[in-house]
């Protein structure tokens, strides 16, 4: 079992995300957010910080770069059993991530839009937020990624049947998504970009 302490918010799709932050609320879970789901989060009364405040950096150019953060992704990938990683947080005086909910800003739809533009197209492709997946799911000995809202039930269920923790049967499984998640986005990319290839001369 793995406890939840901290938990980073980031959702494009935010079916289910104010239920299921407000139970990590319930539980003491200090959650972190992105700003678009940060600003739902407080709407909703739940005592979210933005990820700006978390890693002493505002989002950079134009929202490219928010949670591309070194505080992030040691938060996330870090082993818990090592004494050195330990060291290393505590020395930078930084903390564990335990949980990620993100999924990827969308472009399938996009791609098919009549009119759009290449450029516009690359604009809206997501790098932090598969970022952060392929972090938390690699350590997923320790951090439970969630890429889809459908699985928000079986970690709420998880969470409340063993005092805010998750088991590792469900990370791994969790994790395999997460990869899938990200080859699916980056193959569909790969593919649109291959259709737009300009000739040569």
């Amino acid at each position: 079992m793995a406890k939840i302490r901290r938990a980073l918010l980031s959702c494009h799709d935010k079916t289910g995300i104010v239920e299921f932050a407000r139970l990590l609320e319930e539980f003491g879970v200090e959650i972190i957010s992105t700003s678009g789901t940060l600003s739902l989060l407080r709407e909703a009364g739940i005592g979210a910080i933005s990820i700006a405040d978390f890693t002493g950096v505002p989002e950079l150019m134009d929202g490219r770069v928010k949670s591309l953060h070194p505080k992030v992704h040691a938060g996330l990938l870090g082993i818990r059993d090592s004494k050195i990683h330990e060291e290393q947080l505590l020395a930078h005086e930084w903390s564990w991530i335990d949980l990620l909910a993100a999924n990827l800003q969308p472009v399938r739809e996009m791609m098919k839009t009549p009119g759009i533009t290449t450029d516009e197209v690359v604009e809206q492709i997501d790098i932090g937020g598969a970022a952060m997946m392929r972090s938390a799911a690699k350590n997923f000995r320790y951090v439970t990624v969630a890429v889809n809202p459908d699985r928000y039930p079986r970690i709420l269920h998880e969470l409340r049947a063993h005092d805010c923790e998750t088991s590792y049967h469900t990370r791994f499984q969790l994790a395999c998504e997460a990869f899938e998640c990200c080859a699916a986005y980056d193959a569909e990319i790969a593919a649109y970009l291959r259709s737009q290839e300009p000739a040569q001369d």
